[in-house]
């Protein structure tokens, strides 16, 4: 417990909003702490703007939504700032739902969310139809890869549920069978997104593979990518998604949504990545873009 105190902490104190307004944090923080003591059971809490977020204990990603306004700033400014009303978004490896209520709940973009896992889809669910999002929000339980298969995920690990290929040594109690598709199979049925996000867990590459018609489609502009590492526990090489992704002229940018600043970076982060292309028209969209309010402060 100490080092999970230690790292939120660290999160809190570190996070560009937060970070400056800590006594509310923290008091949103200890707050969230005793109602999960004494009730344990799930709250309906306030998100950015009109949208609200059913959360339950031990949701790493939505809890984060509560202590600091945006969990993950960067990623979630660049989506708020980018994205327009009726653009179409990808929400590759949803979880409950926080990049999908601020694409169709805030802005009001199409979204298609894809969540493998059933219990954290049917929070997905949830989340959609407690922000009244139905029309513009259609949400599938299932993985996305290099083509139509059957794989097995992780279903205990919240945010980190991922791939398990080897099944010889895993719990199969805690292992599910998933239908997965490619994107570019989806794109066939739902049209090519301006915006996509892919958190996956280290299975990017099989997802990129699945992508190779999409990735050279003109209409999409930006994807937002976790690159860290955790590839490797499937022998993929990160870099090489990299060079994908350039290959098709998308390029790595850090976005600081306080100053509205694009930056072109040397190589992808360790965190999430945001990779752009025809920088000219996202900037012309970001520094154009309504302002977000967060802890009081608008941007």
């Amino acid at each position: 417990m100490p080092g999970k105190l230690l790292r939120i902490k660290h999160f809190i104190d570190n996070h560009p909003l937060s970070g400056k307004h800590r006594i509310k944090a923290y008091t949103r923080f200890i707050t969230w702490q005793l109602q999960q003591f004494f009730y344990n059971h799930e709250k309906i809490v306030p998100f950015i703007g009109k949208t609200k977020l059913a959360v339950s204990k031990g949701m790493t990603g939505a809890t984060g939504n509560i202590y600091t306004g945006l969990h993950e700033f960067s990623d979630m400014g660049f989506l708020l700032h980018f994205l327009r009303k009726d653009d179409l978004f990808f929400d590759i490896g949803a979880n409950v739902g926080s990049y999908t209520i601020l694409a169709a709940g805030h802005v009001g973009a199409r979204t298609v969310a894809f969540e493998p896992v059933p219990s954290t889809f049917s929070s997905l669910i949830k989340n959609i139809e407690l922000n009244k999002l139905k029309n513009i929000a259609t949400a599938l339980n299932i993985g996305l890869g290099k083509n139509k298969s059957l794989l097995h995920f992780t279903k205990n690990f919240d945010t980190v549920n991922h791939v398990v290929q080897d099944l010889s040594h895993a719990n199969t109690d805690a292992i599910i069978e998933v239908q997965v598709e490619s994107v570019d199979e989806m794109v066939a049925k739902y049209g090519v997104p301006i915006l996509t996000k892919i958190d996956v867990e280290g299975f990017e590459t099989e997802v990129l593979a699945g992508m190779t018609e999409t990735l050279k489609h003109p209409s999409l502009k930006a994807i937002i990518i976790e690159l860290n590492g955790s590839g490797n526990r499937y022998g993929f090489d990160e870099d090489l998604l990299d060079a994908q992704l350039r290959k098709n002229n998308f390029l790595p940018y850090t976005y600081d949504p306080l100053k509205r600043s694009l930056l072109l970076a040397n190589q992808h982060g360790n965190l999430n990545t945001i990779y752009t292309r025809e920088i000219d028209f996202v900037l012309e969209r970001i520094l154009n873009a309504k302002k977000i309010k967060v802890f009081s402060e608008e941007f």
